[in-house]
C-alpha cells in the first residue's frame, strides 16, 4: 500500500500506454539506445519469468536462452529508454515467478502451455447481435 502523498508524485511519470501483459508471455522488448548522436531500436525477445514492485518503481525481467546460455535482463517499466512491448504469445502459468525455467535447457526452458483467448458468446436479439461485425468501409456504426 503506497502513501497517497508518493503516489501523487510519481503520476507523471507512469506511462499511460503500456500494453498488459502476464508472467509467461513470449514478448518483443524494443528499447533505445542512443550511440553517440545517433538513436536506434534493439529488440531483446524473450518470456517473462517476473514482475514486481508498483507505480514507477515496477519491473519485469525477460529471459531468452542464446546459444545454449540463459541470457535475462530487467527492465524498468515506466522507463523513457522502453520503446514499446509486444506481446507475441501468451502462456498459461500457475505460479508468480518462473525461476524454475533457469535450471531447464533447450527446447523444454521455452515451453509452456498457450493461454487461451476466451470466446465471447452474443446472444440473438441483444444489441451486440444487431451490430455488424465487420461494417463496410465509410460507414458509421449505429448508436
Amino acid at each position: 500500500m503506497k502513501n497517497k502523498l508518493m503516489a501523487a508524485v510519481e503520476a507523471p511519470g507512469i506511462k499511460k500506454d503500456v500494453l498488459q501483459f502476464d508472467i509467461g508471455d513470449q514478448v518483443d522488448v524494443h528499447q533505445r539506445i542512443l550511440e553517440g548522436e545517433k538513436e536506434r531500436t534493439q529488440v531483446f525477445s524473450g518470456l517473462v519469468i517476473s514482475r514486481r514492485g508498483e507505480g514507477m518503481c515496477e519491473m519485469f525481467t525477460v529471459r531468452r536462452v542464446v546459444q545454449g546460455e540463459g541470457v535475462e535482463r530487467t527492465f524498468p517499466l515506466n522507463s523513457p529508454k522502453i520503446a514499446k512491448v509486444d506481446v507475441k504469445r501468451s502462456g498459461k502459468v500457475r505460479r508468480a515467478k518462473l525461476y524454475y525455467l533457469r535450471d531447464r535447457l533447450g527446447k523444454e526452458a521455452t515451453r509452456l502451455r498457450e493461454r487461451k483467448k476466451k470466446n465471447v458468446i452474443i446472444v440473438p436479439g441483444t444489441p451486440e447481435a444487431a451490430a455488424p461485425v465487420n461494417p463496410p468501409a465509410g460507414t458509421e456504426s449505429p448508436k
